[in-house]
């Protein structure tokens, strides 16, 4: 019969797999490194001179703040659409999630179309969706709300699936028991036991989204990405430095936003 290893013997053992876990992993880079030709010392002795660049010319001035007005409009164009986005792909994607849903799955081929499409969906970067949708819709506004729907739509019909499936079933099946209908079990059984996370993913979601967004614009032309590809292509590079700087404000004010949302409906 084996004897059970002492807490030394253990620890010993996991830090040993630690160390040829961090090996492989230093090899890995190493490999990468050379097939790439990435030279990385001298690579890092340029950081210093490149953040001195940036703390010279990305650093708003008196002057970029003649700019605001024309930023602050196009920065809420790009909210309006980040939200916009991520609350009509939130409905598909809780339409979806209860048809793929174990407990909630009308038929099992459904839980395997749903998957697979939801996988599909979510794993084409939302750059390629705006490339791909930018030859159909062109240069405009819904162009950018697609290519945030579709990912956004991938993203939360999964989330959403695993919130139902983390479900006691008990509840459902006493509902089931007592005559309840397809539909009542979904809205008065599920529904209320999971709407406070799928509040939680839902606004996750228009944060996420509104980073997004500015990457959307500069390949779609519209909102604050093209403002800011704008201004940086003109070499203004305070008026760009000013967009960062009030991106950031907006995403941490949502931030603070969701965190006071979440404890209000916990």
């Amino acid at each position: 019969m084996p004897t059970k290893p002492t807490p030394q013997q253990f620890f010993r053992r996991r830090n040993r797999q630690l160390l040829i876990i961090l090996l492989i992993l230093i090899g890995i880079y190493w490999l990468s490194m050379v097939l790439v030709n990435f030279q990385t010392m001298s690579s890092l002795a340029q950081v210093p001179a490149g953040l001195i660049w940036l703390a010279k010319n990305f650093i708003p001035t008196q002057r970029s703040l003649s700019y605001l007005g024309a930023i602050s409009f196009q920065l809420w164009r790009t909210l309006l659409v980040s939200i916009a986005s991520t609350i009509c792909a939130g409905l598909f994607s809780l339409f979806f999630a209860v048809l793929g849903a174990k407990p909630t799955a009308p038929a099992p081929y459904w839980r395997v179309i749903v998957r697979l499409g939801a996988s599909l969906v979510r794993n084409i970067p939302v750059v390629a969706w705006s490339m791909i949708l930018l030859f159909s819709f062109k240069q405009s506004d819904f162009t950018g709300f697609l290519a945030l729907f579709f990912m956004t739509l991938g993203y939360l019909t999964r989330a959403f699936t695993e919130t139902i499936e983390d479900l006691d079933p008990e509840k459902l099946n006493a509902l089931r028991a007592v005559g309840a209908t397809y539909l009542q079990c979904v809205f008065c059984g599920v529904l209320p036991e999971v709407a406070t996370t799928l509040m939680s993913w839902l606004l996750y979601m228009i944060e996420n989204n509104l980073r997004d967004a500015t990457l959307v614009g500069i390949l779609t032309g519209t909102g604050i990405g093209f403002l800011f590809n704008y201004y940086f292509k003109s070499f203004r590079y305070d008026a760009a430095g000013l967009i960062v700087l009030l991106i950031a404000v907006l995403v941490i004010a949502l931030e603070l936003t969701s965190t006071r949302i979440r404890k209000a409906i916990a």
